[in-house]
């Protein structure tokens, strides 16, 4: 095993190893219920995505651990998957076959780049300060996604932007955020907050793991003695069935031609071909960069960057990436990227393939055990999240903030991570903003060429997904 991991030389232990991967499963485990949830909405079988789902998982974390030895995990991403659904097929028109066809070409092209060296070239053309702001970024991104899944923040519709022909946030109406414990789940999730930041600032070997524990026990206590629902969802094997991966494995190859093929042309040559640009640019962009920020963001924070700010062996790490999409599509699920989540297995100590290799066996566990897994509520892991987002912020220490050519392309790569939900839309704003200063400068020569073109790139899907 430590001629495999190189465990011992890199300063860690069996044991640590295991913890840091279970805590990163946990943390994690909500998409086998998410990702089926949103995919079905356009006709999948819950059950087929749902055990692609775990495949897919399984099949990227273990090519992380056993090929690159780091400890990442990769799982269908959220976001990913709405794109999926809600552009994709209800926005665009595609059959969700045609979908699933644009995740494989999306997988093949990213095996493409990174073969041909591309991938890594483009993470050693970031600026060092990009680096360490997208570092940040996530770390702010992450914690955001903590306090959410607490329960912590209300949204209501600003009574100056709705009216009845427009009742819903994701039109012209405002959602004003509100904070507030408003649930017993809201509660439980500060609760184990405290709990959290008491392990954690101990020092605690294995807070975070055992933060999960403790609070999931508080949980059960609240709910089940005091009648109050914090979320558990009590195991039910009665009328569990094993899925069938059937109704989804291989069906993107009936997704390329025909009514609401990706290559259907019949609304016109012109508006075919932009909405499959459309579609194309953006699964690229999008699971690229969600993948480069978070190997950058987390294995700086995890001091696993070396004395250049690269990540030693990244093209191993973007090929399992890219080998999982295209996996992932055959499987029957949207893009596999790798997960922001795996910043709490390697806080937890996690430094090897053997913490990925953990993950990926509980993925391929949770096949059958699924109804277990809802023993663990998510205010359960909220907490860590938060937590983990606060040490993640350490990397913002080292930027210059006085100087407007580094403070602007950073606050912006940090701000839009949360405000927009999206690592890779805080990377994008942020290498267009680098780019632009750059060049309003006259300062193109320190501009690496590749960061030209990405940000163009950018440039060009925010153009094309605004077109009337």
């Amino acid at each position: 095993m430590e001629k495999l991991f190189k465990i011992k030389e890199r300063g860690s232990n069996v044991r640590t190893e295991i913890m840091a991967g279970v805590t990163t499963f946990l943390t994690m485990a909500y998409i086998i219920f998410v990702n089926p949830s949103i995919l079905s909405a356009t006709g999948m079988d819950f059950g087929a995505v749902m055990l692609a789902t775990c495949i897919s998982a399984a099949i990227g974390t273990l090519i992380m651990g056993l090929y690159a030895n780091i400890p990442f995990a990769q799982a269908p991403g959220m976001g990913l998957n709405a794109f999926f659904t809600f552009t994709i097929v209800f926005g665009l028109g595609y059959s969700w076959q045609a979908a699933l066809a644009a995740v494989f070409i999306s997988g093949i092209l990213f095996i493409i780049l990174t073969v041909t060296k591309l991938r890594e070239a483009i993470v050693k053309a970031i600026p060092a300060f990009l680096k360490k702001a997208i570092s940040g970024g996530i770390g702010l991104f992450i914690a955001y996604v903590g306090i959410k899944n607490a329960g912590l923040l209300s949204f209501t519709l600003d009574p100056g932007t709705w009216s009845e022909s427009n009742d819903t946030i994701f039109g012209n109406a405002s959602a004003i955020p509100s904070f507030g414990i408003a649930s017993a789940s809201s509660m439980l999730a500060v609760i184990g907050l405290v709990v959290t930041i008491v392990l954690v600032a101990k020092g605690i070997k294995g807070g975070l793991l055992i933060s999960i524990a403790v609070t999931t026990a508080i949980g059960a206590l609240m709910q089940y003695v005091f009648g109050w629902d914090v979320g558990i969802i009590t195991p039910d094997f009665s009328n569990f069935a094993f899925p069938s991966l059937a109704p989804t494995f291989g069906q993107f190859v009936n997704g390329f031609t025909g009514e609401g093929g990706l290559f259907d042309l019949s609304s016109g040559i012109g508006v075919g071909i932009l909405s499959i640009v459309t579609v194309l640019i953006s699964l690229t962009l999008v699971d690229m960069f969600d993948t480069i920020g978070t190997l950058i963001g987390t294995a700086s924070r995890a001091g696993m960057l070396d004395e250049d700010g690269e990540l030693p062996d990244v093209g191993k790490a973007l090929l399992a990436d890219a080998v999982a999409t295209a996996a992932g599509a055959v499987l029957g699920t949207s893009t596999v990227t790798t997960y922001v989540e795996s910043s709490t297995g390697i806080s937890e100590g996690g430094k090897t393939g053997l913490t990925s290799v953990t993950t990926a066996l509980l993925f391929i566990g949770a096949i059958v055990f699924t109804p277990v897994l809802g023993i663990v509520p998510g205010a359960a892991t909220a907490p860590v999240l938060i937590v983990v987002g606060v040490l993640m912020m350490a990397s913002l220490k080292d930027l210059d903030w006085t100087d407007f050519d580094i403070a602007a392309p950073a606050f912006l790569t940090v701000a839009m991570m949360p405000f927009a939900y999206s690592i890779s839309e805080g990377i994008g704003i942020g290498f267009i903003s680098y780019v632009l200063i750059k060049l309003v400068k006259g300062k193109f020569r320190d501009v690496h060429p590749i960061m030209f073109v990405v940000a163009l790139l950018f440039l060009a899907r925010y153009v094309i997904l605004n077109l009337p």
